[in-house]
């Protein structure tokens, strides 16, 4: 693993063994100055809260940009997840060998729904508005 340069910003993994080395084996791997990894593996034996403060430790790293995470393990700290609300770095949830992806569970997908469905509701509204405007004219009123 090389230390961190001013090559751009780094992927994280938070996953289980054979994601991790998936990743690393891929390039992923770092090393920051402070000899701090952008990565953790996760097994049964893990505490929730060392998870939960790998995740802290990571988004609040200016050199990640995108923080991959096993669903199975974002499950274990939904709340910390769902309290991310920034952008960068992005969270992105994904499938381990043992636990498929399961749609319903990513907190970055519910919110895209949401904000999807906001912008339809506010696009019908504008045209509705629109289309009325068109059809009244306030001198007739008179």
């Amino acid at each position: 693993m090389a230390l961190h340069s001013a090559r751009g910003k780094l992927i994280s993994v938070i996953g289980d063994e054979d994601t991790c080395v998936g990743f690393l084996l891929g390039g992923v791997g770092e090393i920051n100055k402070n000899r701090h990894p952008n990565f953790m593996v996760v097994d049964k034996n893990t505490p929730v809260s060392e998870v939960e403060d790998c995740f802290r430790r990571f988004v609040k790293r200016d050199d990640i940009d995108i923080i991959l995470i096993n669903q199975n393990c974002a499950e274990l700290i939904r709340h910390v997840i769902d309290a991310h609300t920034s952008p960068v770095p992005a969270v992105l949830e994904i499938p381990s060998k043992d636990h498929p992806y399961d749609a319903s569970k990513d907190s970055i997908l519910r919110r895209a729904r949401v904000s999807f469905l906001k912008a339809i509701v506010i696009s019908l509204v504008c045209n509705i508005w629109f289309s009325f405007q068109g059809m009244f004219n306030p001198e007739d009123l008179v």
